[in-house]
């Protein structure tokens, strides 16, 4: 990478910065004004739709980096091979420290933003965010059969449905909002209805 390519590397991650720290505190997607985007980036607004063309493409890509940091850093946690309880309290406290990190409208604009998109790309980022998740939980659902922690009476087919029955319920704002201080005893209540009967 030359040093031009470099500087606009690195303008375009200011960019990204700067419009993510206003849609996670006051602004929301609703409200971001490019202008103060390209204030907080110190940049000029031609800058922005240089490279990013509009303020939609910028707020996709907004979202886009926020997942994949969540998905890198679950992997990360996976890749350490902790037992299974210790994995699953682990990956449920990386969802939720990332949403600690934005405001509740940034966490229903997300949503919002992926169920109301018709745009293939959006689509087809959260299909692959959604893929990776559940490949992720599968593995970690063998983890735990190897350990004696997942019945055996239990199907990939069951789990999976079961945990995105979960997923999708806790997607809902009005329950997301309420249920968050309560991360650590849910994950308490997954790991038990799974465990084999002693």
């Amino acid at each position: 990478m030359n040093g031009f390519e470099k500087r606009a590397q690195e303008k375009k991650k200011q960019i990204v910065e700067a419009a993510f720290n206003l849609m996670s505190t006051s602004s929301g997607v609703t409200n971001l004004n490019i202008a103060e985007v390209a204030k907080q980036a110190n940049v000029g607004k031609t800058t922005i739709f240089k490279y990013f063309g509009n303020k939609d493409n910028l707020i996709h890509e907004v979202f886009k980096q926020f997942l994949e940091q969540m998905s890198v850093t679950a992997k990360e946690i996976m890749a350490k091979n902790k037992p299974f309880e210790e994995t699953m309290i682990l990956i449920s406290h990386n969802k939720i420290q990332h949403f600690n990190k934005v405001s509740k409208q940034f966490y229903l604009d997300l949503m919002h933003y992926f169920t109301e998109k018709t745009n293939d790309d959006d689509s087809s980022l959260m299909r692959q965010y959604t893929k990776e998740n559940f490949s992720m939980m599968l593995d970690l659902f063998h983890r735990g059969r190897k350990e004696g922690k997942v019945d055996l009476k239990y199907s990939d087919e069951f789990l999976m449905l079961y945990f995105q029955a979960m997923i999708e319920g806790i997607s809902n704002p009005e329950i997301y909002s309420r249920i968050v201080p309560y991360t650590d005893v849910m994950t308490e209540m997954l790991l038990k209805s799974i465990a084999p009967n002693k």
